[in-house]
């Protein structure tokens, strides 16, 4: 009973580096069967809120529910049937207490997410105004593809695996095409000063390194957040590591 104790707080920290070791001794399905005394096994145990430690530096509540599911997935997927379906002694599933535990990280996630794309519908439609207003377009079309995306993001059901890849994978592309228009309205507005102002540089520039300064600070407030995007996406859970070390 301590050993199941012991392992089941192990694996409630998401701990690598720990769960590696316990990998190492090959016995992965029995760790994952072992039950303690409320009838709980370890997907019951990971399907428990991680703590704030181990999440805390994940920026953003939608990505700390990515994470969530990733690492509960992950411990899915080496378990046996009877253990995805077993109950504890409160009649409850390993997936039924996840979903439970994490119904305040869903809201927060998606509050977060529908914050950002609707400040990024607001910059979407002002750059779509400026492109239609301008004497030209630059090849691609006035970027309405931008606008689309966000207000898809805003009216989307934000259900719970909706987190894992359809949500981060949307905001990402999301994201990309607002940066490509940000370039596209700069390259537009750059060409139309040089145009009206017959070539005088020495006004020119200066209005344009003004105006890209509310530019890069847009870029630098979102940047950060498309790169964990890509990170956390692409990154394989704790538990995948360890399958691919120790299958």
């Amino acid at each position: 009973m301590l050993m199941a104790e012991t392992c089941f707080n192990l694996l409630l920290n998401a701990s690598r580096n720990v769960f590696s070791l316990l990998c190492e001794s090959g016995n992965q399905g029995y760790i994952i069967g072992m039950k303690d005394e409320f009838g709980n096994n370890t997907l019951h145990t990971i399907g428990q809120f991680s703590s704030v430690a181990q999440i805390d530096h994940i920026q953003g509540a939608a990505l700390q529910m990515q994470r969530e599911l990733q690492w509960f997935k992950a411990a899915e997927s080496i378990a046996s049937p009877d253990c995805r379906e077993a109950f504890n002694l409160d009649y409850i599933k390993p997936f039924e207490l996840f979903t439970k535990n994490h119904i305040k990280l869903v809201k927060k996630g998606e509050k977060s997410m529908k914050e950002i794309a609707t400040s990024c519908t607001i910059v979407g439609a002002l750059i779509v105004t400026i492109m239609f207003a301008a004497t030209f377009t630059v090849p691609g079309g006035n970027n309405e593809h931008t606008v689309m995306i966000f207000l898809g993001m805003l009216i989307s059901r934000y259900a719970q695996d909706d987190f894992l890849i359809y949500l981060p994978t949307k905001m990402i592309i999301g994201l990309s095409t607002l940066f490509i228009s940000i370039a596209a309205m700069m390259i537009a507005f750059s060409c139309a000063l040089f145009l009206m102002l017959h070539g005088e540089s020495w006004i020119a520039f200066p209005a344009i390194l003004l105006s890209t300064v509310p530019v890069l600070h847009l870029c630098g407030c979102n940047f950060p957040y498309y790169m964990n995007l890509h990170f956390y996406l692409r990154s394989r859970s704790v538990l995948q590591d360890c399958m691919l070390l120790h299958l």
